[in-house]
């Protein structure tokens, strides 16, 4: 009997996170749910993942915070010995233009996107270095690519994200270990809610006349972790119906 892989999905409790612990669960992934607010909405994605025949559990820690994130890690490593696949996805927003911008809501995106990448993915890589095995990838963004007013911290976090996909791939690969990035488009989540576009809009900037599903996003990464993925590192992946 195949041993089944141990996948740890942050900002699980909604939206792109949700869908992809969903998509692994039905790969026959155990699932670690990692939610930093809600209870009850990671409760909700824990129902789904079991739904999908799939066992999983929740785990709550700020990915911003590193010796949360540390504490956290030691715990999951110790029970299940291992972390085979990581999908980063936890990231907030604080949109405004930069002159106007304060410390704290350039920090608050900085540290939750591009810190909370750092904090998290060091120990996991540790252990998939000591296993020789492991897939990683991170939800980046269109708009660490496409420049767009009123987002340079978000950008800057996400183009961040992009890099580190690449030097990462580089220096993990020999121990197979694959790291890639995905890059939404506008997608029907609570983020887009709080910011949303015209209908006139969105068929005039996506060639597909509509914004993304969560799912749709979600099975490009549970490709990218899969062995069907077995060649493909070092890539940033856009999802986003044409738009760039």
């Amino acid at each position: 009997m195949e041993e089944r892989k141990i996948a740890l999905v942050t900002g699980a409790s909604r939206g792109i996170g949700r869908a992809t612990a969903v998509e692994l669960a039905r790969t026959g992934h155990h699932v670690i749910i990692n939610y930093n607010a809600s209870e009850a909405a990671a409760a909700e994605t824990l129902a789904q993942v079991q739904a999908a025949g799939a066992s999983g559990e929740t785990r709550k820690f700020d990915v911003a915070n590193g010796a949360e994130v540390k504490e956290a890690l030691a715990a999951i490593v110790q029970e299940h010995k291992r972390i085979d696949v990581l999908v980063n996805n936890a990231g907030v927003t604080a949109d405004g233009l930069f002159m106007m911008m304060g410390e704290d809501e350039w920090l608050r995106v900085i540290n939750t996107t591009l810190n909370g990448f750092y904090h998290v993915t060091k120990p996991v890589l540790r252990e998939m270095v000591r296993k020789k095995r492991g897939s990683i990838v991170s939800v980046s963004s269109i708009s660490s690519m496409v420049p767009n007013r009123g987002q340079a911290n978000y950008a800057a976090a996400k183009a961040g994200i992009n890099a580190a996909t690449g030097s990462l791939a580089k220096e993990v690969a020999r121990f197979g270990i694959r790291v890639n990035a995905v890059a939404p488009g506008p997608i029907a989540t609570d983020m887009l809610e709080s910011m949303p576009m015209d209908e006139s809009i969105i068929k005039s900037v996506i060639p597909m006349a509509r914004v993304g599903k969560p799912e749709e996003v979600a099975r490009v990464i549970r490709f990218l972790c899969s062995e069907d993925a077995s060649y493909i590192t070092g890539q940033v992946i856009s999802v986003n119906g044409g738009m760039f």
